[in-house]
């Protein structure tokens, strides 16, 4: 069946179907870096943990309450930033998190630069829903995809019900970096995607006998502490 796309909070929806391949050429690693990469960027976790919410902020510095139903199918967007003076093209992917689409985002997995995993700090299924998923990205995705874990809607205090600690070990126990995030304040919002861009870029241009840039330390000193994200 073909795509089939329709417009949704501003994001180009695809229901069906696959996108071609936007891996960049890896021939030359010492090459300075191209401007022309699309990264492809692709947000997941359990339906209505903010994944759509988290674009929104990152792409149009708002949070719009209630205004958003459950993804259906895959919607992205496309995002310029930039990162030591070179402009960085995400392309990022906003996909449902019903079991029903599962298969959907399988094959988005397999292409893709970056993944960003998000549960919700204020409901437990959806961080005990974390190990399937990576398992998920482990079966499906690239070895040198790009991973960052991130415990959304910290705003929201008195709900919580994950300690920030629970978020934080369960990254170091996968290798992965971790912050928490507010799609609705803004928090820590553009710190992941910058930071992703950042390494994104560092795999492109980094010399053979230079250390690897480690996204996990970059967010560790960058991040904020603010009230919001406290245990």
């Amino acid at each position: 069946m073909a795509g089939l796309e329709t417009q949704s909070a501003g994001l180009r929806v695809v229901q069906n179907g696959r996108p071609t391949s936007l891996l960049p050429n890896e021939d030359n690693k010492d090459a300075p870096y191209d401007d022309a990469i699309i990264h492809k960027t692709i947000l997941v976790g359990d339906s209505g943990v903010g994944k759509t919410s988290l674009l929104v902020q990152f792409d149009q510095g708002k949070f719009q309450a209630g205004a958003f139903s459950a993804t259906v199918g895959i919607g992205f967007t496309n995002k310029v930033v930039e990162v030591d003076g070179a402009k960085v093209k995400l392309q990022i992917w906003d996909t449902a998190g019903q079991e029903r689409f599962r298969s959907i985002t399988h094959a988005y997995y397999r292409d893709a630069h970056a993944l960003l995993l998000l549960y919700d700090v204020t409901n437990k299924n959806s961080f005990d829903n974390i190990r399937a998923w990576l398992a998920e990205i482990n079966e499906y995705a690239q070895e040198d995809v790009v991973i960052m874990l991130l415990g959304n809607k910290c705003d929201v205090a008195g709900e919580r019900q994950l300690r920030r600690e629970d978020g934080e070990r369960l990254a170091k126990e996968y290798g992965v970096a971790f912050m928490e995030t507010s799609a609705k304040t803004g928090m820590n919002v553009e710190l992941a995607f910058m930071a992703v861009a950042r390494d994104l870029k560092m795999k492109k241009t980094r010399k053979p006998n230079e250390p690897q840039f480690n996204v996990a330390d970059y967010v560790d000193q960058e991040k904020s502490t603010s009230q919001c994200c406290s245990s």
